[in-house]
């Protein structure tokens, strides 16, 4: 679907998937169990929160089963390596930092930031280095986030990085999140985009109505705006400073959209007779295992500053604590819908909302195959014929 279209007419739109998502390339057909999709590694995600990793330290974090060390030099550069070390294979998370370089804990053999293997303090005169060390990430460090670059390191450069220019506007302050969720990352698409399980919040936000004002689906996205009115009930006082209504509460609609651009996520909330956002979200889901059942948040959460100064940080107590009972209420629920799925082997939900048999064949349409083990532990790919136990170079 292309365009917008009214609340009512999205009410009886049986318009097929296949006219509004052009899935002739795609990886996977539309009957392919999204939950056994993976995330492409060809983008820049975050790992870790830039405080996590403070210099002289080693900090573990993991891809989609790949563990990964990163580590604040002297420099104060944050270099990332595959967790273990050549040697023995010990994590080199464990390890000691030395200037700009990484010690494995166990042996002490020395690595680079590039992965290169620099020092083995009891190598034999005469005897040369092992050629090769560990892999190396590309890594860039913004908004308060470490990014990796899991995939292709040739594509890094050319790979459209995450804007945020608000995060840096003396007019707005972020609030950054990060928690782990154990559910398959599409199951977060789903939760933030489907804005008709407000019912979820009713004791957060009280009784709100949704309606879906339109919506527009291509390849690598899907975004949907909402008209939200409150119909009454207990709002969190939270919820009222997030939206810019202050302490009088305000009984004004908002307009919200969300934007699943592969592979993250965006929101903004713009309250009614208001030109700007009163926030914004940004939201990343990073597999953390191999199954990706498991996917850590990041989320930064911009908000406008109000007028009056120092308004907006007497207020964040009480947004924090708002915006943690929500993220509460979603994990129940999505990490519910794992649950069923691990349960019955297979995906049994009976959708009925148009966009999000959208954004399940974005997600697939984007994927990959996941990588699996065998009983052996060979590598293989999920749908793909067995693997010939040749090792990955």
């Amino acid at each position: 679907m292309s365009g917008t279209q009214s609340a009512s007419e999205e009410q009886v739109d049986a318009v097929s998937i296949d006219d509004r998502i052009d899935s002739s390339d795609d990886r996977f057909g539309s009957d392919t169990d999204l939950r056994r999709v993976g995330i492409d590694p060809d983008h820049w995600y975050p790992v870790a929160v830039s405080r996590s990793v403070p210099k002289g330290k080693a900090f573990a974090t993991a891809f989609a089963g790949e563990r990964i060390a990163l580590f604040r030099g002297a420099s104060g550069a944050v270099h990332a390596l595959e967790d273990r070390c050549a040697h023995r294979q010990v994590p080199l998370s464990m390890g000691v930092v030395e200037g700009d370089t990484l010690r494995c804990c166990y042996h002490a053999w020395t690595y680079r930031g590039n992965g290169r293997i620099s020092q083995i303090p009891y190598l034999p005169k005469g005897v040369d280095r092992p050629p090769r060390g560990v892999r190396a990430y590309p890594v860039r460090e913004a908004y308060g986030l470490v990014f990796v670059f899991p995939g292709d390191p040739e594509k890094a450069d050319t790979t459209e990085f995450p804007e945020h220019p608000a995060f840096a506007s003396p007019r707005h302050k972020t609030m950054t999140f990060s928690r782990t969720v154990k559910c398959h990352y599409s199951f977060m698409h789903e939760n933030l985009l489907d804005m008709n399980h407000q019912f979820l919040h009713r004791g957060v936000v009280g009784r709100i109505q949704p309606r879906l004002l339109g919506s527009e689906t291509g390849r690598d996205f899907v975004e949907a705006r909402y008209l939200f009115t409150h119909g009454g009930g207990r709002k969190d006082r939270g919820a009222g400073f997030l939206a810019a209504e202050g302490l009088g509460g305000g009984g004004t609609a908002d307009v919200i959209t969300i934007r699943t651009e592969y592979p993250y996520q965006k929101l903004h909330l713009v309250p009614e007779r208001a030109e700007l956002p009163a926030f914004s979200l940004w939201a990343a889901y990073v597999p953390e295992d191999a199954e990706q059942r498991t996917n850590h948040v990041y989320g930064l959460l911009t908000i406008a500053k109000p007028r009056i100064p120092r308004a907006l940080d007497l207020a964040w107590p009480f947004i924090r604590r708002f915006t943690e009972r929500v993220f509460a209420e979603d994990r129940m629920a999505v990490e519910a819908e794992q649950r069923a799925w691990d349960e019955q082997g297979r995906d049994r939900n009976q959708e009925v909302f148009p966009l999000i048999l959208d954004v399940r064949q974005v997600l697939r349409a984007n994927g990959v195959p996941m990588r699996t083990r065998d009983a052996s532990g060979c590598e293989g790919m999920c749908g793909t014929a067995p693997s010939t136990g040749v090792a990955s170079p």
